[in-house]
């Protein structure tokens, strides 16, 4: 199936999270932007090995993807494996299930990699709720200072899967009224997927039982312009 110069271009930069120059008179579009569940983390790109394919791969993997798509026939024989048997030392691809366009070996071996990736890479902008307290304080001279707050649970926000760099975090009201927002520098972190972070607000965690939540936690990634789900709060709570 031909395609349009035109649908060529938003194919090409669909996906991408990083800045690309484009020669004036050229198709372009943002590199940078929201393209919903499957956004990839910056430095990826969609492989689509079919149209549908969005497991998020290096430039170089979707060129040669590309290559291998357009190049597919001269791979193909007739034989044990019907019209699409693949020529000595192919095998075939396996992007997708029914991909038959023949590769090396080592070509399949990395898109089973990248496939098994795939979640890793993407813009998921998980973001879930931690309680923390905080401590009396030492004075130093033997005595701690305790407030009646001290035993209450302050509202921690962590994430994961976004990029590396600013994430917006913001705990609302349902009425729209913004009680807390920050910044944070979201790095890698063992055990974790793309960029991650933790951040203790100081906001009182009013949940209680009988209770229902009147606000809501959410992250905004700076790069890609995703935000994260909303986590219902309950906040807002006076402290004697």
């Amino acid at each position: 199936m031909k395609r349009t110069l035109l649908g060529l271009a938003a194919a090409t930069l669909a996906g991408l999270a990083v800045t690309v120059t484009v020669p004036a008179g050229s198709a372009s579009a943002a590199s940078d932007g929201d393209f919903g569940p499957d956004t990839c983390l910056q430095g990826y790109v969609w492989r689509e090995a079919r149209p549908s394919d969005h497991v998020c791969v290096t430039g170089g993997v979707r060129d040669r993807t590309r290559t291998e798509n357009a190049t597919a026939a001269g791979r193909w024989v007739s034989g044990a494996f019907g019209p699409h048997t693949c020529v000595q030392g192919y095998v075939w691809r396996e992007a997708f299930s029914g991909d038959d366009v023949c590769v090396t070996p080592a070509v399949r071996a990395q898109v089973r990699s990248d496939n098994a990736l795939a979640a890793a890479r993407k813009v998921s902008a998980r973001l879930w709720v931690n309680r923390y307290t905080v401590p009396p304080r030492d004075n130093g001279d033997g005595t701690s200072t305790t407030t009646s707050t001290d035993d209450i649970p302050r509202i921690k926000l962590s994430g994961d899967h976004y990029n590396f760099g600013q994430v917006r975090l913001y705990i609302r009201l349902n009425t729209g009224r913004t009680l807390w927002q920050g910044t944070v520098n979201a790095t890698a972190h063992s055990g974790f997927a793309g960029a991650s972070f933790g951040k203790k607000t100081g906001v009182f965690d009013c949940a209680a039982a009988g209770r229902p939540s009147n606000g809501y936690a959410q992250a905004f990634d700076v790069t890609s312009g995703r935000w994260s789900p909303r986590i219902p709060l309950r906040v807002g709570c006076a402290v004697l």
